[in-house]
């Protein structure tokens, strides 16, 4: 794709223009760091357009916060304080949902999960965001908590120009072949192959 030229025009009788702006649905998989990143850089393109974000963190403990959900919040802070750029919302499973803060166990993630996901199908239903991060999601239809035939129905059939991005690794086959953008990250060399841990500005 030299110059971000495809390389084959179909003929499915929509114009440049059209075919340009059907949304996305992309599906960042694989072993390696990285998946997140991409997404949430994504995202911040997406705030240059104006357009609403909505981010749904699932896994991650809802203590943690990375660089980039600092990044992105601050930046829906200018959008209320100026105008600029879009809204956006970051929300988290961990113990339960950002709107919905409760106890939990390791029995009630699958239920957490589910919640989660009930959400964001209401939202695409009512196209409330324009971009939608569904971070390591991926693991959560691996698992089986939320069923993957449901999903992939739900993203393939939104109205309006949504666009949607899950990561985490081992993504299902069905949201593989469902999806019109797949990257899978790989290793090649890590510092923690030569016992390097994390660190700050690099890893969150």
């Amino acid at each position: 794709m030299p110059k971000g030229q495809p390389d084959v025009v179909p003929n499915d009788g929509l114009t440049t223009r059209q075919r340009r702006n059907r949304p996305i649905f992309a599906v960042h998989t694989g072993p390696m760091k990285g998946k997140s990143t991409a997404a949430f850089g994504m995202a911040m393109r997406a705030w240059n357009q104006g357009w609403s974000i909505g981010v749904f963190q699932f896994v991650k403990s809802a203590k943690w916060r990375v660089g980039e959900e600092s990044a992105l919040r601050a930046l829906g802070e200018v959008h209320e304080n100026t105008g600029q750029g879009g809204p956006v919302e970051w929300h988290k499973m961990g113990a339960g949902w950002s709107w919905s803060r409760k106890k939990g166990t390791e029995q009630d993630h699958a239920a957490d999960a589910r919640e989660g996901w009930e959400e964001i199908k209401r939202r695409i239903a009512a196209q409330q965001h324009d971009f939608y991060v569904l971070d390591e999601f991926s693991y959560i239809l691996h698992w089986g908590w939320v069923d993957l035939d449901e999903v992939v129905d739900v993203i393939r059939n939104r109205e309006g120009r949504q666009h949607v991005i899950i990561t985490g690794r081992n993504a299902p086959d069905k949201l593989i072949d469902a999806a019109d953008l797949v990257v899978e990250m790989t290793k090649i060399k890590h510092p923690m192959d030569v016992g390097q841990k994390g660190q700050r500005g690099i890893e969150w």
